[in-house]
């Protein structure tokens, strides 16, 4: 640098100064194009990216160059740059330069850059300082020539106080001061917003280019940013919510000053569109004289430029650290505090080698420009200061260059695209570094070679890195649904797929089978109202459409499942959960639809069910309608009543007396409506087969819940008695503790009379017999017992033989006959031939008693 102003002392000079949102950027790119060459120094390698597009789509590639510490996009003749404040080629000559954010002259860090360029930075036709307001009696004090121009904000700028991060309108830039709490807010914000782009300064412009893009698209409404974006990136931005007042400014944790608050709340609005500003999560209401500074954009003058002197000494080392720590010449100026490069100067210093190789005058500049070198790693200050010191040696030996070994070693660890956001984020930093050595074109052999390669790799990492910030913090499917959503009345893009995929604006939101919609199933509760709310819109009409086929479908479009399911036309439909076999309750799948169109179509499914019922219970159903027509008289009636209470299937013991009182047309007639007379159950074989049993199960489910008893073997009886119903319509029959099929019990009298047609009614309990029958010897007792028998052992030509004869009367454990409307028939219930002896006695005594008479 040097101290003397750089340009025509003719030049036009003109600080326009305002608060944000006043076109001030715009003005000087607008001033710029109109001059031949020119020249603006941004403070933001993100900024200057974005000047650098719009330059170029202004007057082509040819014609512009973009320098920046790590990039430098040199064409052969370019008229117009774009840099960095601290990368200006100042020893270009050029008609019109430009300095923005000239304020930051009093910034710690970089203030002495800024200060440097109101001094001594100047076009030969025109020269242009932008900044805010609290710039202007500094300028004045500093540089007089300059002509002051204020310009007011195209919008107003309200405070709208605290809201929750969740309650945070659309549109929205939240801001915070840690990359933590970045991070921690934009998963807040997805798991309940849908997403939110990322901004920082660490990223790369790739990578923040297409951050920003997401937010402008609209494809998320939520912008999570630290200060970065206070420094004139343009983006629709409605509302600031500062997530902290407080923030590390890399010496110690203090609170924000007014003029940073105005500075990132000005984001808000843009061009005539007002905006809004207030705070978030954590952070404290604003004070009223904050409020009051920042929506007046009334802040305090700078009172001092942060300087530091260009006039350097090479003479000697010493020479040279006493000519940085020299005083500032004029007031106004405030010598700035020791800086990194000036850290690490005094720390090589102290290095023996670096001493001595420092005598010569070359060398000693090309120490200061390495130590120059900025810490985009943010290491620890030794690590960075021996990097620094290990390229010095290698600038200062040989052929003056950095080996390409050397860059090879530093660049091959980085040449990966594995990992999470920290990792590529700390690996994109360090090829910062890099990169900001191979644009150092006298420090390489092949400066060209790497600067390409370094490029190449970050372009690389910045797109990793983009995919996995929206991978971790944007939920896309939520957020494009959010977006169709939000277009009432609009139309909405969905399809049905030949599968049965529904996809909403590309997105795959369920499967529609038949008339029930399963939905994809969100990752949070934001996730599952908006896939509901998309659903609605894209799919209702096609739902409604097939509720309405089913309630007009005949039977054979209907089938019925295992476990009371139902479908139609082959897809699930529905499933039976109440009422009775003749009269059952059905409950549609799913929850879309019309209320009016979904109970048509459920009544239409209880109607099948119903019919089904009727065909494969025809014998209950004829029994049923028998009783009620009166065909059936006395204790016929009695013994159809009885059956029908027990659901098809009754213990023959409970209506023996009954039984044994039928006449021969009685039984005739029962038989002939499906009742079987076996040996141990009055029952309805039709009952029992597979297709009634697949009907009858779920309403057996029904009436005793969580039982699932074996339908062709033996499970043991719950407590307390499960219902008649939830045997029966399985085809089972409660016997000595034991759920046994009706039909294996009547198997073992036909098993028994084949092994032993002499046996009178005994059963020999053989192992041949309870194989046949899949019993264990220790189930076979209870049941045998239940059944009304009763051990009898004898001696047989083979040994002793387990034989089991009927009790003469039922022992405690014997069924006992239930309470029936029948039951007072029960005293009449005498013999047929006894019947017969008492009419023709009663017949006698008549005859007898008309002869006295006569």
């Amino acid at each position: 640098m040097t101290d003397s102003p750089i340009g025509s002392s003719s030049s036009r000079l003109v600080a326009v100064l305002g608060p944000t949102n006043t076109g001030k950027t715009h003005l000087a790119v607008e001033r710029m194009l109109g001059h031949a060459t020119g020249m603006i120094g941004l403070p933001l390698r993100l900024l200057a990216r974005e000047i650098y597009d719009r330059v170029v789509k202004a007057r082509g590639a040819r014609d512009v160059a973009l320098v920046t510490g790590e990039e430098k996009i040199v064409p052969l003749s370019p008229r117009y740059w774009v840099c960095t404040v601290e990368a200006m080629p100042l020893d270009r000559k050029v008609a019109f330069l430009a300095v923005d954010e000239i304020q930051l002259c009093a910034d710690p860090e970089r203030g002495h850059v800024f200060t440097h360029r109101l001094l001594h930075a100047r076009g030969t036709s025109e020269t242009m300082l932008l900044g805010a307001a609290t710039a202007a009696p500094l300028i004045r004090r500093l540089a007089p020539e300059f002509v002051i121009q204020s310009r007011d904000r195209f919008s107003q700028l309200t405070y709208s106080g605290s809201k929750k991060l969740t309650r945070l309108p659309p549109r929205s830039a939240i801001v915070a001061f840690s990359a933590e709490a970045v991070y921690a807010i934009a998963e807040l914000i997805r798991r309940h917003r849908g997403g939110a782009a990322v901004v920082m300064g660490s990223l790369s412009p790739r990578t923040r280019n297409a951050q920003v893009a997401l937010f402008q698209s609209g494809e998320v409404d939520f912008l999570v940013a630290t200060d970065a974006i206070g420094m004139g990136l343009n983006m629709d931005v409605d509302h600031v919510a500062f997530a902290a007042l407080r923030k590390f400014d890399g010496r110690r944790t203090r609170w924000l000053h007014h003029q940073e608050i105005g500075q990132i709340a000005g984001r808000a609005g843009r061009y005539r569109r007002d905006g809004t500003f207030g705070v978030t999560g954590d952070a404290p209401e604003m004070d009223a004289e904050i409020v009051a500074a920042v929506e007046g954009h009334a802040f305090a003058p700078l009172t001092a430029a942060e300087w530091r002197n260009a006039r350097l000494d090479f003479s000697s080392l010493a020479a040279l650290m006493r000519s940085l720590a020299a005083p500032p010449p004029k007031a106004g100026l405030k010598l700035s505090d020791e800086s990194q490069d000036e850290t690490t100067l005094r720390q090589l210093a102290g290095d023996e080698l670096i001493a001595r190789r420092c005598r010569d005058r070359a060398n000693l500049a090309r120490l200061w420009d390495v130590c120059q070198t900025p810490d985009f790693r943010k290491t620890s200050q030794e690590e960075h200061t021996r990097l620094i010191g290990g390229m010095f040696e290698h600038l200062t030996q040989k052929n003056r260059r950095l080996p390409d070994e050397w860059m090879q070693g530093q660049f091959a660890p980085l040449d990966r695209l594995e990992g999470d956001i920290d990792m590529l984020s700390t690996r994109l930093a360090r090829v910062r570094t890099l990169a900001y050595v191979a644009n150092r074109g006298d420090w390489l052999a092949a400066p060209a070679h790497w600067q390409g390669r370094t490029r190449a790799l970050e372009d690389r990492l910045s797109d990793t890195l983009h995919e996995q910030l929206m991978k971790r913090f944007i939920d896309r499917r939520t957020s494009a649904l959010l977006k169709t959503l939000n277009q009432r009345g609009g139309p909405i893009l969905g399809g049905i797929g030949a599968d049965g995929a529904v996809t909403v604006e590309g997105h795959r939101v369920g499967t529609l089978s038949g008339a029930h919609f399963e939905p994809e199933r969100g990752a949070s509760p934001l996730e599952d109202r908006v896939l509901r709310g998309a659903v609605e819109r894209a799919v209702a009409p096609e739902i409604a459409r097939r509720l309405g086929a089913l309630a007009a479908d005949d039977d054979e479009a209907f089938a019925l499942k295992a476990g009371g399911r139902l479908a139609w036309r082959g897809v699930a439909a529905g499933e039976i959960v109440g009422g009775g076999l003749f009269a059952p309750r059905v409950r549609l799948n799913g929850e879309f639809g019309a209320a009016a169109a979904r109970e048509r179509a459920e009544r239409r499914l209880e109607a099948f069910v119903a019919a089904e019922a009727g065909r494969r219970f025809a014998a209950l159903a004829q029994l049923r309608a028998a009783i009620a027509d009166g065909r059936f008289k006395g204790l016929a009636r009695g013994l159809a009543y009885l059956l029908v209470e027990h659901f098809g299937v009754l213990d023959r013991r409970l209506a023996e007396t009954q039984v044994r009182a039928l006449s021969r047309s009685e039984r005739r007639t029962l038989k002939g409506l499906g009742v079987r007379f076996g040996a141990f159950s009055l029952y309805l074989p039709a009952l029992t087969t597979h297709e009634a049993r697949l009907l009858g199960e779920p309403f057996a489910a029904l009436a005793r819940p969580g039982w699932r008893p074996a339908a062709d073997a033996l499970t043991a009886l719950p407590h307390p008695m499960p219902p008649p119903e939830a045997l029966a319509l399985r085809g089972l029959r409660a016997v000595g503790g034991f759920a046994v099929p009706a039909a294996a019990l009547e198997r073992l009298d036909a098993l028994a009379r084949e092994a032993d047609p002499a046996a009178a009614g005994a059963i020999r309990a053989t192992p041949q017999l309870l194989a046949e029958l899949g019993w264990k010897p220790g189930q076979a007792e209870p049941i045998l017992r239940g059944l009304g028998f009763a051990r009898a052992r004898s001696k047989g030509g083979e040994g002793e033989v387990d034989l089991w004869r009927r009790r003469a009367s039922p022992d405690a454990d014997a069924a006992k006959p239930v309470a029936s409307p029948f039951a007072a028939l029960a005293p009449f219930a005498k013999p047929a031939a006894a019947r017969r002896r008492a009419r023709r006695k009663s017949a006698r005594r008549r005859a007898a008693a008309g002869g006295a008479n006569g």
